[in-house]
């Protein structure tokens, strides 16, 4: 099988194509030949060696999939061959083949498309874990959603008008500010082009949001959390602008306010059966037509670093694929 390796760390440009024994499934797992696998802004950290997991060295990249049962191991009961599966593994998803644990699979939507159940696991799973269990967002309560037109925003978004909640979407340009508008949010904020706090306030009549959804961290931080609600909770998701803030912790006591760390993958490895039910959850949403994945650009297994470069630029809103 052909697989995208990353041999060394360093920039999307160092991974190479390689041919690899085809995978063969230990006790428990299931090997499955990939249809799609989703891009995250994680893959790019991880072959950089700055994610807060590093794998060892030679590895596949690449954690969410879907396709096809090719094999089951001893004890799997669940999945059968060529049953259509979406899975979701640390490492290994940009192959032509992936392995994973039984119970980190899912069965596929029989209505639903390979490219679409690639991009749901990381994404809406991440924000679900965010926004319901992490936030406890409320009907009638106020969410700011930051890096709003990428996967994991556009996801928070759903999930917020998903629970009756109001929805502040904030980005960079008009035309993703246009997306989140088509994805539910209520109103927008150009964080490039207005004064954040400004325009927070204004959105907010100068309450402020109850829950800030932050993926994105560097210069939007604290401005975020110095206009955020009393009793509000930040959700600290990501850093996509690339800078750790370093908040003044004055300002959570001022507003009785968290400051709430979500960590996806690591809640999947402590609590899968909590996330298989928060991902049954999302399922029954989509298929209520509450949540609607994107999907944006589709990429060739060769292409893999240019998909992981275009995210890097800030080009990609919603999800893209690689189809290997």
């Amino acid at each position: 099988m052909k697989a995208l390796r990353c041999n060394q760390w360093g920039p999307s440009s160092s991974l190479v194509i390689e041919d690899l024994p085809d995978l063969v499934p230990g006790p428990g797992e299931v090997v499955v030949d990939v249809r799609a696998a989703g891009v995250n802004f994680p893959d790019l950290l991880t072959v950089q060696g700055k994610y807060q997991v590093r794998p060892e060295l030679p590895f596949t990249p690449g954690n969410e999939f879907a396709g096809s049962v090719r094999a089951v191991g001893a004890g799997v009961t669940a999945f059968a061959p060529g049953q259509h599966v979406i899975g979701f593994t640390r490492t290994g998803a940009f192959a032509e083949q992936a392995i994973a644990a039984g119970e980190a699979l899912m069965p596929m939507p029989p209505e639903m498309d390979f490219d679409t159940a690639a991009a749901i696991t990381l994404t809406y799973g991440t924000s679900h874990h965010a926004v319901v269990d992490r936030a406890a967002l409320q009907p009638g309560e106020t969410m700011l959603v930051l890096g709003a037109a990428g996967g994991v925003g556009l996801a928070a978004i759903e999930i917020g008008k998903a629970l009756g909640a109001r929805v502040i979407a904030a980005a960079s340009t008009d035309e993703k500010l246009a997306l989140c508008r088509k994805h539910g949010a209520d109103d927008v904020i150009n964080y490039d082009k207005q004064d954040l706090r400004e325009a927070i306030k204004a959105a907010t009549g100068g309450r402020g949001p109850d829950v800030i959804y932050d993926p994105v961290g560097g210069p939007y931080s604290e401005p975020a959390l110095r206009s955020i609600a009393w009793r509000g909770r930040h959700l600290v998701v990501g850093f996509a602008a690339g800078d750790i803030p370093r908040l003044p912790w004055n300002l959570m006591l001022l507003k009785g306010a968290s400051v709430i760390g979500v960590f996806w993958g690591d809640f999947v490895r402590r609590e899968p059966a909590a996330n298989l039910a928060a991902m049954r959850q999302m399922l029954d949403w989509m298929a209520q037509g509450k949540l609607n994945p994107l999907v944006s650009k589709k990429y060739a297994l060769a292409d893999t670093a240019q998909a992981l470069d275009d995210m890097a630029a800030r080009k990609v809103m919603g999800k893209v694929v690689i189809n290997p």
